[in-house]
């Protein structure tokens, strides 16, 4: 019950998220002393868009630049040793 449970509850969220964005997106947002102010806002697209797309490239270049230039950095030295099938390794 606990799996079914799990599992479905992130459906349930996502459900639930689309629903509160198009209710938000249908009727609008206000705050609670009911003031627009539409100076100081800050559209989406052109802005937060290449925002979040720059630091995504930043973000894939360095991990391209770790994976192309020391590929041995994050991995383990046990990883080089010769297998041999007549013995088993210590650890296991």
């Amino acid at each position: 019950r606990f799996f079914t449970f799990h599992f479905i509850l992130p459906f349930i969220i996502a459900a639930l998220t689309a629903l509160h964005l198009l209710f938000l997106h249908e009727t609008g947002s206000n705050n609670p002393l009911g003031i627009t102010s539409h100076s100081d806002k800050i559209t989406f697209h052109p802005y937060y868009t290449i925002k979040d797309a720059l630091g995504l490239l930043l973000f894939l270049f360095s991990l391209m630049t770790l994976t192309l230039f020391s590929p041995d950095l994050l991995s383990d030295p046990d990883n080089y040793t010769l297998a041999n099938p007549l013995n088993t390794p210590p650890h296991i």
